[in-house]
This record gives C-alpha cells, structure tokens and sequence, in this order.
C-alpha cells in the first residue's frame, strides 16, 4: 500500500497547490467561475490543510504558510454571520490537526484574542440535529474538550445521541437524513457521519473515549461497510444513488474501507475482496473526476453536474482532505493492492433493508451481473427535500440507465396525474419481497397500499399499486398494476426514458455505455394505452447533465388524454429493457 499512500499524497498537494491561492487575505474562498461560494468552505480548507499538515509534518506548501492560510480561515469561519455548525466543525478539526493542546498549537498562537474568543462562543453553543448535521455536533464535542473550553467531556452523550437517532429512526440501523419528512431518506449523507465522527474522535486529546464508542459505532457503520463491495461496479462506480454523488460517492466509499482496515474490522478472508473494491473504486475517482493535466478536481463542466450545494472549491479540499488521510491511513495498513480479484458468484442480487414498519418500507435493491459488467442500484428511499431523480425507485446505472442532476424526470416509471395529485410507484413498499425467478433471474417485489405523491407523500382514498422488478440474462423488466378505489379519471400517464453517455474525456475504457442498439426498451402491456413521443435533443441543455456525462435524448411513453379507471380493474404496464451493454473506448 506504500504506492498507493505516495500516489494519493502527490495528488493531494497538486489539489492543495491549485487552490490554496483561491483564499483570501480576510480567509474567504474565491469561489470558481459561475459559482456562488458557501459559508463553510474556510473550515473544509482548514480541515484540508490540517490533515495535510498530519500527514507530511510539512508547514509550507510552495509559497504559502500553512499555519498562518489555517488560521485565516479559522477566523473566517469563526465569524461568519449564519448558522454554519458544519463550518465551525471542519474548522475545529482543522486546528486540532495541528495539536490538542493550545498551549503547544502554533495555529491558535496566530489567532488574535477576538476570534478566540469568537470561537469559543461558537463551540460552546450547543445544538442537537435528527439528521448528519449531529456528526458535526460530535466534532464541536471533540474540539470543546480538547481545548479545554470545559472540564466536563461530553463527546460520549452526544455520540449516544447519535445512535439513539439512528435506533429510533430505522429498524435497520441506517441513518434516515429526514426523518420528520413523509418519507425516510437513506443516502450517502449516513456514509459521511460515520467518517466524520471517526475522524473527530481520531483528534480527540481523550484516547480512551474512541476506545469506549468505537463498538458502539461500528455496529452501525458496518451495515454500510457491507454493503460497498455489492455497490462497486467493475469498472469502479461506487455509490450511484441518492443526491450529492457523483465523486463524493467514491470518495466516501473509499474512505469507509480505509477507515474499517485501519480499525481492523475487516476479516482476513474477506480481506482480498475489499482491496479489489478499493482498487477499483480509486481507479474510477482518479480518471473519472481528475484532470490529470492540471491536478484539479472536476465536479460540474460542459457534460456533467452535480448539486447546486457542491462547490468546485469545496469539493477541491475535500478530495486533498481525504487523500492525505488515505495516504496515512495506507501507511499502517500496509500489504499490497496487488491481489487477485476474488471468486465470488458472477450474478447476485440482494435487498438491504433501511426501515421496516406496519407503515411502510425503506430499503436497496443491489443487484450485479459480472457477466456483462453491469451493477443496478434500485432506491426506495423518501424523496427529500428537493425534488429530483437522484432519490427514484429505478435501477440506477450511469451510462445504462442515466437521469439528470437537480431535474426531476418519471426515468423508467410511470407518472399518473389526477387532477392536482401526481403519483409515481417509487419511495416506499410494503412486503417487499425478493427471490430468484424464471431462468434464474431475481426479482424485487412490493405494494403501495395507498398511492404515493411526487412528494413523497400518500394519496389517500385514491388507489393502490403493485410493483415488480426483474433483472437476469442482460435483461430488466419492470411490472405495475394499478388499481383505483372509486371512480375517478387519469388526466395523463407519462414515463421518460434517458439516453445518456459517458464524459468524452474523463472516463476509463472499462466504463459502461449504451451500444448502437441502445435500450432496447419493449412495451409488453399497456392497459393506459400510451404512445411513445419523440426523441428530444438535450446535449445542448445545462439542465440534463448526469452525475458523470452528458444527457443527449430523452424520450417519453405518454398517455395525453383522459382514462376514466374504475374500481375492481387492472390497469396494468409491463416494459422490458435488454440494454446494447458495451464500454466507452469499443
């Protein structure tokens, strides 16, 4: 692993020497063309610097000071008007890097008494949060104690605060991000706490308490952990569902499986198995998201989005963050990435379940073909609040099955309008059950008992759906049977299919694409009696960008005129895709 450690600290002073000098005299981030900068970018810079700092012992970087860059965006952060806990926690655990002690901290010596002052304030407020942001209120603990602000260390009720959302939130131990929403939401953000919080106790100055809470944590995080070598496709896409993906989703998925070796929870046996997922995971990050000419990170361009809440800048840092303690981290795991990919079974799939109540059902479906190459991640996960693809019930898998970034589109599912409610069969099941088929092919199966919005929410009274999803043989088949509970009349029926690609130049050859048969999408019933429309021309468009390419058609199977349903009758829609699978340089 010592290859992989110098490769991933030589990238991450190339990110750190591209944009050190984007910050500013006063600690403020210049932010990149086009974009608008966010409160909490002097702390994840700080954060950025301090790890760097842990692990080189390195206190210039060319021309700058790092001591002196840290404490600038410290007392930047410490004085920003609005709420920012998550910039105050970045900017804490960035001085902390530089040593525990204030009296032995040459970063809080150049701190001037008004912004020490200024952040003691802001660590000494306390909050409480039901969602990621408690992550945060863990490392403002960790930073309140260690600095001595309190005699009293309470990083253990807050870590126990954490869990205990967790427990109440989710009968399967994952973290719900929204829990006081209609809909539970289990994405990436449970991933991010679970290294944050390891990362916060890492700094902590009591080395006892990590050994205290470590148990605890890893009860949960290693539902996550499992789950990482079922979501990593061969050619390395990771977590491929849910908002803010894109390179955080490799990023935090490769910091996980570090983080586990480090703490030793990974099994020898299965020890092959997450050094190839690891391998391949890296390997998609650094050709996929790096421009290897200029040493930058590159989130959003010409052909690709991400979240409006994502910075070029912040996303910059936090690549050289996680780069530097992966290089650590690397350095006491040792062994070698050179291992032979692990025998396992060339098709599975396999529902992880999130929640489980009378009410309803969270869960992912994850299924893989090696034969083709192929990984669907299928969500039924709440929507959040903003509404977009990112969260809908359809196999995920870039460059296959494609959605645009911060666009809601029905991708791959039908979308029913009755007067002023919209429903879609996505975000919760109930009974959802799974198995294996026909001809060996697995299938996930579920029920709405009560019609759900696009918001999440349930149209009560209104009517019901039944749902199937089959995968096997390089073919996916979805099933919906709709059923009314009154008379009542669809205004319209619409679902969208999206042809994308990936980026033309940040991309491995192994990376999947639609071949020049493309999807190959047959319907084989249709009780709405729709029609496909025409193909719309998109490439041009900024609002149909995906994660990791451009969106070129989008093509929609529409019923435009009323249907009056009437209780007791089927209204049934069966579609089926054998996908053209082939790889970006074929």
């Amino acid at each position: 692993m010592h290859n992989f450690s110098d490769q991933c600290l030589d990238l991450a002073r190339s990110l750190l020497s591209n944009n050190l000098q984007h910050i500013n005299e006063d600690g403020s981030v210049t932010p990149a063309p086009g974009e608008q900068a966010r409160v909490d970018e002097p702390g994840h810079a700080a954060l950025a610097i301090g790890e760097f700092f842990r692990a080189t012992g390195e206190v210039e970087l060319g021309e700058h000071d790092l001591y002196d860059l840290t404490a600038r965006c410290v007392t930047q952060q410490a004085f920003v008007e609005e709420e920012n806990d998550n910039g105050i926690a970045y900017a804490s655990l960035g001085l902390l890097s530089f040593g525990a002690s204030k009296e032995r901290n040459a970063v809080w010596e150049r701190l001037l008494d008004p912004t020490r002052e200024q952040l003691d304030r802001g660590l000494l407020e306390r909050s409480e949060y039901d969602d990621h942001f408690q992550a945060f209120s863990i490392a403002k603990s960790v930073a309140r104690f260690s600095f001595g602000l309190t005699k009293k260390d309470d990083t253990g009720k807050v870590i126990d605060r954490f869990v205990e959302g967790i427990e109440k939130n989710s009968s399967g131990g994952f973290c719900n991000d929204d829990p006081n929403g209609p809909s539970g939401v289990y994405d990436i953000y449970g991933l991010l706490s679970f290294i944050f919080v390891r990362q916060a106790l890492q700094l902590h100055a009591n080395v006892h308490l990590k050994d205290r809470k470590l148990p605890k944590l890893r009860t949960f995080a290693e539902k996550y952990l499992r789950m990482l070598p079922d979501l990593a496709r061969q050619d390395g896409l990771g977590w491929n569902y849910g908002r803010s993906i894109g390179a955080y989703g490799q990023l935090h998925c490769i910091s996980m499986i570090l983080q586990a070796m480090r703490d030793n929870w990974i099994n020898a046996e299965k020890m092959p198995l997450y050094l190839d997922t690891l391998r391949r995971l890296f390997q998609y990050f650094f050709v996929t998201y790096v421009d290897q000419e200029k040493g930058d990170l590159m989130i959003r361009d010409t052909e690709r989005n991400t979240v409006e809440t994502h910075t070029t800048r912040m996303a910059n840092f936090d690549a050289a963050r996680y780069l530097c303690q992966w290089s650590r981290l690397a350095r006491v795991i040792g062994g070698s990435l050179a291992v032979p990919p692990p025998n396992r079974a060339k098709t599975a799939g396999r529902f992880v379940i999130f929640d489980k109540s009378h009410k309803k059902e969270h869960g992912v479906f994850l299924f893989r073909d090696e034969n083709i190459g192929v990984q669907y991640q299928l969500p039924l996960i709440g929507p959040g609040k903003d509404l977009s693809s990112d969260n809908l019930a359809f196999p995920h898998c870039s460059g296959i099955f494609d959605w645009p970034v911060n666009k809601y589109l029905p991708v791959m599912l039908p979308e029913l309008t009755f007067g002023d409610q919209v429903v879609i069969p996505s975000y919760y099941g109930k009974n959802c059950v799974t198995g294996i088929g026909l001809k060996k092919s697995f299938y996930l199966r579920f029920e709405q008992p009560d019609l759900v919005k696009t918001d999440g929410s349930f149209a009560y009274g209104l009517g019901s759906c039944q749902v199937q999803w089959s995968f096997g043989d390089g073919k996916v088949q979805s099933e919906f049977v709709f059923k009314v509970k009154n008379p009542v009349s669809m205004d319209k029926m619409r679902l969208a299919l999206v042809i994308g690609s990936p980026h033309s130049t940040y991309r491995l050859g192994t990376t999947l694409r639609q071949g020049d048969a493309g999807l190959r999408a047959n319907v084989e019933v249709d009780d709405f009696q729709a029609s496909w429309g025409s193909f719309e021309t998109v490439t041009e468009d900024t609002d149909y960008r995906g994660y990791a390419g451009n969106m070129h058609y989008v093509q929609y199977l529409v019923r435009d005129h009323p249907l009056n349903m009437r209780p007791g009758q089927q209204y049934k829609l069966v579609l089926s895709y054998h996908p053209d699978v082939a790889f970006a340089d074929e």
